[in-house]
């Protein structure tokens, strides 16, 4: 019995001097292994912030709301000649439409306009103005002024009004060719005439033709968005989560004349280019190519012997056009325009929009199966 006591008290003083020694002998990381793992478990515990999905928008709308105006417009029953267009309807914010004695009434609307200058050049859409005999603007701190017309153009829907007004408040312009579907953007009008409304979206798609303007000259590369825009939005702003202006907000896909899920921006970068030469000259100064083009599909493919579907492919040449001038043929395929992929007709049409009279755009075709590169050099529609 004591030889059995004996050997269980030595086994107890043997395992109490090996842990000593283990304590003593074995490295410092190991010992202080149990604190790394507790400061990894509250790592893991801290909830984690998306890299692109902003904490929320107030710097932005804040930005935004300060720039855009409320244009309220009027006319007489003479100059009242617009047609009511469904499913695609414009905003202008009246009901004159439903009305059958509207041609014996006067005429009102409203909607939005954005300040591009300091000295006040305003860009709204041209279908808000276009018939309007007195403007009023009001600014964001509720300042009203008398507008002017400086010029409109129909083919894209825009227009510049004039407000003598000094140090105003404008925003800065980003780049529309750089947007990406999903990003994250704000639509700030003055819908139903409530003044200064901001609301928040994403990009759904980019370059829609949604055929809502008149005419084959007409120019549609539209920013579709999700963000909610109604009738008064027209004219007002779509811009990025940093507050720069990327578009100005023009339609919305409805069949019951108010918001049903997709509005359309004009891209900026064509706007500005537009508001230049209006500001300038008056008028858009606008360069043509002189083809009539239609989209790349399979089938067409097929036919032509190539193994992509995507570019835009010339129908006919006008007489006496750029693109005849360059030695351009029919069924040629449109594939680059300086470097830039042309996927579809609304690639092609808002960079020969962009385009001055004298431009020269480098041009890459597909011509029975081979790439061919061809400069063109701008001219005006004769």
């Amino acid at each position: 019995m004591k030889r059995l006591f004996s050997l269980v008290l030595a086994g107890i003083v043997g395992g109490f001097i090996a842990l000593l020694g283990a304590y003593t002998f074995l490295p410092e990381k190991l010992v202080e292994q149990p604190t790394n793992f507790v400061k990894q478990a509250k790592y893991l515990n801290v909830s984690p912030n998306a890299p692109n999905l902003p904490g929320d928008f107030v710097e932005a709308a804040d930005k935004a709301m300060s720039a855009v105006v409320h244009i309220s417009a009027s006319s007489s029953p003479k100059e009242d000649r617009r047609n009511d267009r469904d499913p695609f309807r414009f905003f202008f914010d009246d009901d004159v439409f439903s009305n059958p004695f509207r041609e014996r009434m006067p005429r009102q609307g409203s909607g939005s306009g954005v300040i591009y200058s300091t000295d006040g050049f305003i860009i709204t859409n041209n279908h808000v103005v276009e018939y309007a005999e007195e403007l009023e603007v009001t600014l964001a701190d509720n300042r009203k002024f008398i507008g002017k017309i400086v010029g409109t153009d129909k083919k894209t829907d825009l227009a510049v009004i004039k407000i003598e007004g000094e140090d105003l408040t404008t925003l800065e312009i980003a780049d529309s060719d750089r947007a990406r579907v999903g990003e994250w953007v704000l639509a700030v009008g003055n819908p139903f005439d409530l003044t200064s409304t901001v609301t928040a979206g994403i990009i759904s798609a980019k370059g829609r033709d949604i055929d809502l303007l008149d005419g084959n000259t007409s120019i549609e590369t539209f920013i579709q968005t999700d963000a909610a825009v109604n009738p008064g939005n027209s004219g007002g702003a779509l811009v990025t989560a940093d507050g720069e202006l990327l578009g100005i907000n023009t339609a919305i896909a409805t069949r019951n004349g108010v918001f049903s899920g997709y509005s359309f921006a004009i891209p900026v970068n064509l706007v500005t280019r537009i508001a230049d030469d209006i500001i300038e000259f008056g008028s858009y100064q606008r360069a043509f190519l002189g083809v009539h083009i239609y989209p790349l599909d399979s089938e067409e493919a097929d036919d032509l012997g190539v193994n992509f579907t995507q570019g835009v492919v010339i129908e006919t040449l006008e007489d006496g056009g750029s693109a005849q001038y360059a030695g351009l043929q029919p069924k040629d395929i449109i594939i680059r325009v300086n470097d830039k992929a042309i996927k579809s007709v609304p690639d092609l049409q808002e960079i020969v929009g962009r385009a001055k009279v004298g431009d020269v755009l480098e041009l890459v075709i597909v011509r029975r199966g081979r790439e061919v590169e061809i400069p063109v050099r701008l001219r005006a529609q004769s």
